[in-house]
């Protein structure tokens, strides 16, 4: 995931073929974004997400969610499914993809789509294109985030524990992961 270049305010969600060099670019919204981030991340915020809330929800009436589909573009807007089952019964939940695969993620399933979706959006990566990637990766990881780590190094645990309260008080979730993190380091 990374700022969209085109929409101010969005992100660029890359999804990337299992077996092959495509990539299937999809434009989603900061809280979507922040949705997914949030659980690959594995952060837990001090409300429950609607995604979160959707899981429990499922878990209580015995569903569970077996796949999530990239269904459809129309007009440059993709569609997706979700698919449940309580174990007798397969349902198929028509959903935004940003939602679709913030809970893909939070049930672990794979994503899958069309080969026609693939074809007609995706982008083929050239391994320069991935090494451009790579080292833009490397130029951003140099930069503040770094910096920020460098600082978390030198405070003690309390004061972590008290940051790392306030950032997630503020949902700042990517703050709250590198601090996070750091914990974690000395534990």
């Amino acid at each position: 995931m990374s700022p969209s270049q085109s929409q101010s305010g969005s992100f660029a969600l890359v999804l990337g073929e299992e077996y092959g060099n495509r990539r299937l670019p999809i434009i989603i919204g900061m809280f979507e974004a922040q949705a997914i981030a949030i659980e690959i991340e594995k952060i837990v915020p001090n409300r429950p997400m609607t995604h979160d809330l959707f899981k429990q929800f499922a878990k209580n009436f015995g569903f569970t969610v077996r796949e999530i589909v990239i269904s459809d573009l129309r007009e440059g807007i993709f569609f997706a499914r979700i698919v449940c089952s309580d174990g007798v019964q397969e349902t198929v939940v028509d959903a935004r993809p940003s939602d679709a695969i913030a809970i893909g993620i939070r049930f672990g399933v794979s994503i899958y789509t069309y080969e026609s979706i693939l074809s007609e959006a995706g982008i083929t990566a050239t391994s320069e294109e991935e090494d451009e990637d790579q080292e833009e990766l490397v130029r951003a990881s140099s930069r503040s985030p770094r910096a920020f780590g460098e600082q978390l190094k030198d405070m003690t645990v309390d004061e972590l524990q008290r940051m790392l309260d306030e950032a997630l008080g503020n949902e700042e979730y990517e703050r709250a992961a590198k601090i996070r993190d750091e914990i974690s380091k000395r534990n």
